[in-house]
């Protein structure tokens, strides 16, 4: 199969305030043909999103808004295109746009196509439906912030176990109880 996919690098720039160093990161498979809030999608799930009821929008190079106007209640901003219509083709090697997830939390992401197109057989293994990452690094923050469950942002951390992995059911040998002698 010819090289024909996007190869796409989505950095975690900022978010909540703050900015990340190092960026944690992940690297997209799309097709031409996919649209802009596929790619939404596929980075909101890469980037371990959980409260998806948020609102995005992409900035071109150009200074166009792509996001979703359905959403906007006619008060979309000015010259924007609706990210579920806009294909990822209006993109060219090296270009770069901007991605923000979150209107309040301003998650804010920096998008670099690769100069040469990718195969996805050989990138991905298949022909998937949907933007897929196939490289990734770095820590993820939590979408707010939240260090443990039932993090009320004022609480300290709950202790952990005097031995690790102790409070665990013992389904795999290196969990749970140790019987005496181990």
């Amino acid at each position: 199969m010819a090289r024909t996919w996007l190869s796409i690098r989505v950095e975690l720039v900022s978010g909540r305030g703050i900015d990340l160093w190092p960026r944690p990161g992940r690297v997209f498979a799309a097709s031409r043909s996919h649209t802009f809030a596929q790619l939404a999608d596929a980075i909101d799930l890469a980037f371990a999103r959980w409260d998806l009821a948020h609102m995005h929008m992409f900035t071109l190079a150009d200074q166009t808004p792509v996001t979703p106007l359905e959403l906007w209640d006619g008060e979309a901003p000015e010259g924007s295109t609706d990210s579920g219509r806009t294909k990822l083709s209006r993109l060219g090697g090296g270009d770069q746009f901007a991605y923000l997830f979150d209107f309040g939390d301003d998650w804010a992401h920096l998008c670099t196509v690769a100069e040469s197109r990718i195969d996805p057989l050989e990138a991905l293994g298949g022909m998937p439906a949907e933007p897929m990452p196939y490289f990734g690094w770095g820590d993820l923050p939590d979408q707010y912030g939240r260090r443990w469950d039932g993090d009320d942002g004022e609480s300290q951390p709950p202790k952990p176990p005097r031995r690790p992995l102790a409070d665990l059911p013992p389904l795999l040998p290196w969990w749970g109880p140790r019987q005496r002698g181990q």
